[in-house]
């Protein structure tokens, strides 16, 4: 029986997912270079002809993976999409924030090794930047209705101090405090009353 689109659609979803994961999973462990996209097919388990009707290129493949984490970390930062952080929503993305880390170290540890390549970060770049723009103006204006005296400042500080904890827990995930840290930076960071 012929499938409908709605099936043929949905496959073609799944199998671009399962390439997604291979390459994430290879990328993370083994380096973007050091991947080549005849690695990828294999742990896809799928050809390496097949896999150019899912990824035209390894660019697109990498591109399409960071995608999908800054996505997710965009739908954690303001849920509601209204354009304001609120203390609940602050708390949120915290808790949420390093949820996610544990769950998916491999995304974590390709996301954080693109940041330091800077020939792999330019195919990311434009997008990262929308990102930090967008999250940090929340955050300067999440900091100034809690009255901080240098509300930039804090947000920088705020995203830095998220970055260096994350780093800190992909190195050492068996023994970094995740789940003291995130109340002590919800405590320091996020309710001011």
């Amino acid at each position: 029986m012929p499938r409908t689109p709605e099936q043929f659609e949905k496959l073609r979803e799944e199998k671009r997912r399962q390439i997604m994961d291979a390459a994430l999973e290879l990328f993370a462990n083994e380096g973007y270079h050091s991947t080549s996209i005849s690695n990828i097919a294999m742990q896809a388990g799928i050809s390496k002809g097949l896999m150019y009707n899912y990824f035209e290129s390894k660019e697109e493949l990498v591109s399409s993976i960071i995608d999908s984490g800054i996505e997710i970390m965009e739908d954690l930062f303001d849920p509601n999409n209204d354009g304001v952080l609120t203390t609940d929503e602050f708390d949120f993305f915290v808790n949420r924030s390093f949820d996610a880390l544990a769950e998916n170290l491999s995304y974590w540890k390709l996301y954080f090794g693109i940041m330091m390549q800077p020939l792999v970060f330019e195919i990311v770049r434009e997008k990262y930047h929308k990102i930090i723009e967008g999250t940090l103006g929340l955050l300067v204006e999440y900091y100034k209705k809690q009255g901080v005296e240098d509300p930039e400042s804090e947000a920088f500080l705020f995203g830095a101090l998220m970055d260096g904890i994350s780093m800190n827990y992909i190195l050492n995930p068996d023994i970094f405090p995740l789940e003291k840290i995130k109340k002590t930076i919800i405590e320091r960071f996020g309710h001011k009353d």
